[in-house]
């Protein structure tokens, strides 16, 4: 199949390729883009089989590993992904946590040798536009930190992709969206942001509607029911949902063609 087009997606964990870039791969999918996801590592550090947690009695890395692979290949097909590379690191955990001073751990792993396989991949599939995180990782996660650098130092070396976005969740649409969910009723007793989180609204360069594709993104996400923490978004009123997954936000960081101030194409420019 002779492709035109390609898009990108380079994320840490299975479940990752929801929240942020799932309508996105999901409506490139649609509209005949090809769409590859890389996922860096297996997600041993998430939950176990009945919620158990990492570091606890029973849980068993290499059993969530597989689990989490198999959930990520049905999510993949309720976006319509057409390729699912698995780089194959460890999990590091969450930021912290002991696991983050294993030697084979993701956030460990010198940025060149993981840029250069990654790298091979871009030299693979040629996407014209790449899709990452930010310098933060988003919010402060290893292994998202690390997907960042070598998703940058993978796009620098080859010079492949046209355009270089990182993934953005708008500060003053999330306080929005917290505040519906006051006044639905919902517990926000454990759901206090930091002020400083997410991006100012004034830096966000892309905003794509991908309301036509949220039950994908609501499918794709209940794929990942091992990890229950996702499911919170699920247990909420509807509206609310239709809400938190109607757009798709991501800084532009990197275009070697003219592009707008303002876009709703991450492919502007380039078709």
């Amino acid at each position: 199949m002779q492709h035109e087009l390609t898009l990108m997606a380079v994320h840490a964990h299975p479940d990752d390729e929801v929240l942020g870039t799932g309508g996105l791969l999901a409506a490139c999918a649609a509209e005949g883009i090809r769409t590859v996801l890389v996922t860096c590592t297996n997600g041993e550090q998430g939950d176990g089989p009945g919620g158990v947690k990492p570091g606890e009695p029973g849980h068993d890395p290499d059993g969530v590993s597989a689990l989490r692979l198999q959930e990520l290949r049905e999510s993949a097909a309720h976006l319509g992904i057409e390729v699912v590379e698995l780089l194959g690191y460890r999990d590091s955990g969450m930021a912290g946590w002991d696991t983050n001073q294993h030697p084979d751990a993701f956030a460990n792993v010198p940025v060149d040798v993981a840029a250069a396989r990654l790298g091979a991949l871009m030299e693979r599939y040629r996407p014209q536009v790449l899709v990452t995180y930010d310098e933060n990782g988003g919010y402060g996660h290893p292994d998202h930190i690390q997907a960042h650098r070598v998703a940058v130092a993978a796009a620098e070396a080859t010079g492949i992709p046209a355009k270089l976005y990182y993934t953005a969740v708008p500060r003053e649409r999330i306080a929005q969206l917290f505040e519906s969910l006051r006044a639905s009723g919902a517990d926000m007793a454990e759901m206090e942001l930091p002020e400083d989180f997410g991006t100012p609204e004034k830096l966000i360069t892309t905003v794509v509607d991908v309301s036509p594709y949220v039950e994908r993104k609501r499918k794709a996400l209940e794929a990942h029911a091992s990890q229950g923490e996702n499911i919170f978004l699920l247990k909420l009123p509807e509206e609310v949902q239709h809400q938190a997954f109607a757009a798709e936000f991501f800084v532009r960081h990197l275009s070697r063609v003219p592009a707008p101030d303002r876009e709703d194409d991450l492919f502007a420019g380039l078709r």
